[in-house]
This record gives structure tokens, C-alpha cells and sequence, in this order.
């Protein structure tokens, strides 16, 4: 049993190495092959609902902080107050987050974290707690549009999310809670094999992002990434294979 436990731990190690690299043809990826790209963005149908949210700098609750300050004063927050979130703010902290900078090319567009690639494999989900203008429910953010699509309404949502989160209380408390989905083709046309290691990597550029953002509206956040994967799949309605949950974080007023 210990031999076994020590080949994963091996396995898992070697995940972090960038050996697989040295293996690949990348001449054989479906981007070489002269294969479409997929989209940027995952589509939505004409019937959802769809919140146009404003610019960041329309936010008048962003208060003048330095970077350095930011840097210093950067830590997880598990005690929020019950306190709405504006429409304004969570505008912000998505723009912040994956928002879309400069022009949008058909195959890629620029944004305001790096990838590899500039593939971005991303999409992001809110789990709307206790956000003005919001009913209670899933939305996700269209970088594109700079807008939010509701996936579905959900009643009980933090209760929800507790038990999708292995019992954590303090989630059910923020007024929303990101959630980042991985749709892995989108840097598998690129990458091949060596896709999943750097899928890793851009999602903490993501969350860091989110973590230096919060404090400008006087928010805090807390990033987690245990969960049962299976529940927080189904909570998103997604099939765990093209599309699945990869991290989360917990965001309230301080």
C-alpha cells in the first residue's frame, strides 16, 4: 500500500516538470493541423437573460490604493459582513479578473491576466448570494460582451454551495462566490499534452488578480480549491469533462 501511495506520489510529482514538453510533436496539435481555434467565449441562447454590466472605472466605490499596499495587505478572508454587493463592484472584480483589454481578434483576444498562449481557458461563474439587482442564483460572465448570462435560479444557494465546498460554513456567508470553470480544448488546440500543466498556472494569475482587486470596494475573498467535484459540476450544469470546475473563491465586505 505504501508503494503505492509513493508511485502517485511520484506520478504527482513529475505533473509539476516540464519534461512531457521534450515529447511532443507539437507539429501534431489540431492548431498545426490547421483546425479552427475554439471560441473565446462559451455561446448563450437568445432566450437567457442577459445584465449588461457597466465599466470599471463607472465603480465610485473604488477607493485610491498602491499596488504596493495591495501587495502588503493581501491575505484570505473567512469573516464577511452581511453587506450587498453592488452591481458595480462585481462589474469590477470581473473585469479585473478576465476582463478583455484591448481589440478582440476572431481566433484570441487580450486580457487583463496572462495565459499561455492567450488561450484563456476559462469561464467564470457567479454564485450570487447577496448581490443588488441579482436574484439569487448562477450567472456567468461574458468577457466579450462584458456582461453577465443567468444560467439558472437557484433557491437554497448557499446551503448549496456549503455542501459542494466538504462542509466550509464561512462560503454560505460571502455575497458571492467566483467560480472558475476550465474548458481544456481551449488550450489543447494549442498544446496538445502539454496543455494541462499551464492550465494550472493561469488560473493562480486569475485568483490573484481577484485577491489585489477585492480590497479597492473594502471586500476581502478567500480562494478554495476542495470541493466534490462531482457537486460543484452539477451545481454549474456541467458534464465534468468538456467543461468542469478547477477553483473558487469566496468574496464579502470586510
Amino acid at each position: 500500500m505504501k508503494k503505492q501511495s509513493n508511485n502517485k506520489m511520484i506520478i504527482n510529482r513529475n505533473f509539476l516538470k516540464d519534461n512531457l514538453r521534450m515529447e511532443i510533436n507539437f507539429l501534431n496539435t489540431d492548431q498545426n493541423k490547421g483546425l479552427p481555434a475554439p471560441p473565446i467565449e462559451k455561446p448563450y441562447i437568445d432566450t437567457q437573460k442577459i445584465t449588461k454590466l457597466s465599466p470599471p472605472e463607472y465603480c465610485t466605490n473604488i477607493k485610491k490604493i498602491s499596488l504596493i499596499d495591495s501587495i502588503k495587505k493581501r491575505r484570505s478572508i473567512r469573516n464577511f459582513k452581511n453587506i450587498t454587493l453592488s452591481l458595480d463592484e462585481i462589474s469590477f472584480l470581473l473585469w479585473a479578473t478576465q476582463g478583455i483589454r484591448g481589440k478582440r481578434q476572431l481566433e484570441y483576444a487580450y486580457r487583463v491576466v496572462p495565459s499561455a498562449g492567450c488561450r484563456h481557458s476559462f469561464e467564470t461563474y457567479i454564485a450570487a448570494i447577496n448581490i443588488k439587482d441579482l436574484k439569487e442564483g448562477i450567472y456567468r460572465y461574458l468577457p466579450v460582451e462584458h456582461a453577465l448570462v443567468l444560467e439558472s435560479e437557484k433557491k437554497y444557494l448557499s446551503d448549496r454551495i456549503i455542501q459542494a465546498t466538504l462542509g466550509q460554513d464561512f462560503i454560505g456567508n460571502a455575497a458571492a462566490v467566483f467560480i472558475w470553470s476550465s474548458i481544456p480544448y481551449r488550450m489543447e488546440w494549442r498544446y496538445g499534452l502539454a496543455a494541462h500543466r499551464v492550465i494550472a498556472f493561469d488560473i493562480g494569475h486569475v485568483c490573484q488578480n481577484l485577491y489585489l482587486a477585492v480590497q479597492l470596494i473594502s471586500a476581502g475573498t478567500c480562494a478554495i480549491a476542495a470541493y466534490n467535484q462531482q457537486l460543484m459540476d452539477e451545481l454549474l450544469g456541467l458534464d465534468g469533462n468538456n467543461e468542469f470546475v478547477i477553483y473558487l473563491a469566496a468574496v464579502g465586505k470586510i
